[in-house]
């Protein structure tokens, strides 16, 4: 975990580690404000990869030979990295490397789910959640008969925090709970509900995509049983992501992919799994997006993870601020006195944020725009999409006022 201090971050250095974002566009620079879906990829990150292409690359856990002995090694250590960066003190066993944080839901769902739900069962959610937790554990409470139920948001974007006291019971087996909110910016009390889980007898799964990108994350002082996050959120590569699972839980689960490399031995009639963590990783893996994560991991601690979430807030808090200065935006979520993380999602009076994000790009600023896999949450919401502007650690309060300026420009268009 780091330890650095809260100083405030020499952003044009930190810039100088991203070429892309020296792109132009038609004379514009490049302003980059979708990070929450993909953050930019520093250059040691990069060098990372081609040092393993160019210089031990072979199949982990395979052979004896010295290519794939520095592979292995490389692979496993990141498994060790990750575990320290998160706080999980069982090591690289609590640790599995997945494509993603959607298959970490997956996995959770379908190896512990199919087995431990039934009719009578219960899983508890949120409905601020991301379509991969959503609908995922639909998908599983209908082949077991469980039930889903949902904590409520209030009018300011927070859960009802006495409707989750009444909603998670005896009959739950499973809470999953997004920490950071994609689309609201919520921060949620996965600690409190953790324990509120427990006390019934409930486990606690928390969707930290948005979290352990932008702060520090504990998962032992959580107590969450899983955690899930991707790396390509956090300055690393696309194609890797991590479960963290408490180890006598992954224990006692079944894999739910099966094949070379999560075997122990097998015969004719029967296998038996490998160990922890690699029971749950079949076959080839994302050998050098995997190793490559641990170079992401000491890139974000050399800077420090309080000084990333103290840039983020502080963002977000400017760009709330400035959007606030017009009548006809609504920003959706906790103000920043209430407590947010990186981002801002909005809407304004008759201007649809496809079209909002296609003119604000025309003037070099790229923000997402659409349901930002949060359909249900848009529903009650009353909105079909809004337009999100996500914030990083090489994002300036320029960049904001980049964008405010674009979407006056819309405003006028639309007028």
């Amino acid at each position: 975990m780091s330890t650095q201090t809260t100083d405030p971050l020499d952003v044009e250095r930190i810039r100088q580690d991203f070429p892309i974002l020296q792109r132009q566009f038609d004379g514009t620079d490049l302003v980059y404000l979708d990070n929450a879906a993909t953050t930019q990829t520093p250059e040691p990150v990069v060098d990372c990869i081609v040092d393993y292409y160019h210089g031990y690359n072979a199949n982990v856990h395979r052979g004896i030979h010295t290519l794939s002995q520095e592979a292995s090694i490389a692979y496993e250590d990141a498994h060790d990295r990750v575990a320290e960066f998160i706080g999980a003190s069982g090591g690289r066993e609590e640790v599995v490397f997945t494509k993603n944080t959607t298959e970490s839901m997956n996995l959770v769902a379908y190896a512990w789910g199919l087995n431990e739900l039934g009719p009578g069962d219960e899983v508890v959610t949120t409905e601020m959640e991301h379509h991969a937790s959503l609908v995922t554990w639909q998908q599983v409470a209908k082949r077991t008969g469980a039930d889903i139920k949902f904590i409520p948001i209030d009018e300011s974007g927070q859960l009802d925090m006495a409707a989750a006291k009444e909603l998670i019971t005896d009959d739950t087996k499973m809470l999953s709970v997004v920490h950071v909110s994609n689309t609201l910016g919520t921060v949620n009390p996965v600690s409190e509900l953790a324990d509120i889980a427990h006390d019934h007898g409930a486990l606690a799964f928390v969707d930290g995509a948005q979290a352990v990108p932008t702060r520090p994350v504990d998962v032992e002082a959580i107590d969450a049983d899983f955690y899930a996050f991707s790396g390509h959120k956090m300055c690393g590569p696309t194609g890797v992501g991590v479960l963290y699972g408490k180890r006598h839980i992954l224990d006692e689960m079944e894999p739910y992919l099966y094949g070379g490399g999560m075997i122990k031995k097998v015969t004719f009639e029967e296998s038996k799994w490998n160990d922890l963590p690699w029971k749950f990783e079949p076959g080839t893996p994302n050998i050098s997006q995997g190793i490559a994560l641990e170079a992401a991991i000491d890139y974000l601690d050399d800077i420090g993870m309080e000084r990333v979430q103290a840039h983020e807030e502080m963002l977000a808090e400017y760009a709330y601020d400035r959007l606030s200065e017009h009548d006809d935006i609504e920003i959706y979520g906790p103000t920043p006195e209430q407590g947010r993380g990186g981002l801002v999602s909005f809407n304004i009076d008759s201007v649809h944020a496809h079209d909002l994000s296609s003119i604000v790009n025309d003037f070099g600023v790229a923000i997402r725009a659409g349901d930002h896999c949060t359909q249900p949450l848009h529903d009650k919401l009353g909105v079909a999409a809004s337009a999100r502007a996500s914030f990083y650690i090489y994002n300036t309060r320029e960049e904001i006022d980049a964008l405010v300026e674009a979407v006056d420009e819309a405003r006028q268009l639309f007028a």
